[in-house]
């Protein structure tokens, strides 16, 4: 099996030299005796080389061999997840650095390789492909062989097992306890983004008007 990490620092309130006891999540695969690749995603005709390698490595030896497909998350989580937060120093960078496809597009524009027209041509046709996508799926209807059931036909539900108890708790108890954990201690001022934040969350707990 080729197994991919794909690399971009999802847990970024951690450095990775603080998350684990070698710099490489992929050292794991050092017990199973399995080759690694560590290949940097800005480079994109070496990511290619590498997954050639790794293919090439699986059907000569039919072994297990990992790549760590080593890049960065330019956004958060969501849209409410800012890695500002805890990274600013690291993020100020990620901001104005280009993206893969910018680097990739200058490099062969600086050897003479292709013409800007060129490269005008396929972002334009990969644009529309993901447009002409997007606007389809507001009005996809998927069929009944897509739905989890029919995969699960078969399997017991809980309720088949045991009975189904009531877990629920009280409503007054719920908002209680969303009050005290979106209150910002005294003395303490947050990141005016992180304020908003709680606010936001705090205001849907209270007020039975919200959403």
């Amino acid at each position: 099996t080729i197994h991919v990490v794909v690399n971009n620092q999802v847990a970024f309130t951690t450095d990775p030299k603080e998350s684990r006891s070698s710099p490489y999540c992929t050292d794991v695969a050092k017990a199973l005796d399995a080759p690694v690749f560590h290949v940097n995603g800005d480079d994109v005709e070496a990511v290619v080389r590498v997954f050639e390698l790794a293919a090439e490595w699986r059907n000569t030896f039919h072994s297990d061999v990992v790549i760590d497909l080593i890049g960065y998350r330019r956004f958060g989580h969501n849209e409410i997840d800012e890695p500002m937060f805890t990274q600013p120093l690291m993020y100020q960078k990620i901001r104005s650095h280009k993206n893969p496809q910018q680097l990739y597009s200058e490099r062969l524009l600086s050897e003479g390789s292709v013409s800007k027209d060129q490269i005008k041509g396929i972002v334009d046709k990969v644009q529309k492909t993901l447009h002409d996508n997007f606007n389809s799926a507001k009005d996809y209807k998927p069929s009944v062989s897509e739905w989890l059931s029919s995969v699960w036909k078969g399997f017991m539900s809980p309720s088949q097992h045991s009975r189904i108890r009531n877990t629920g708790v009280p409503l007054s108890l719920l908002k209680e306890l969303g009050e005290t954990i979106t209150t910002i201690p005294e003395g303490f001022t947050p990141h005016r983004q992180i304020a908003k934040v709680y606010e936001t969350r705090k205001r849907m707990i209270l007020d039975d008007n919200e959403p």
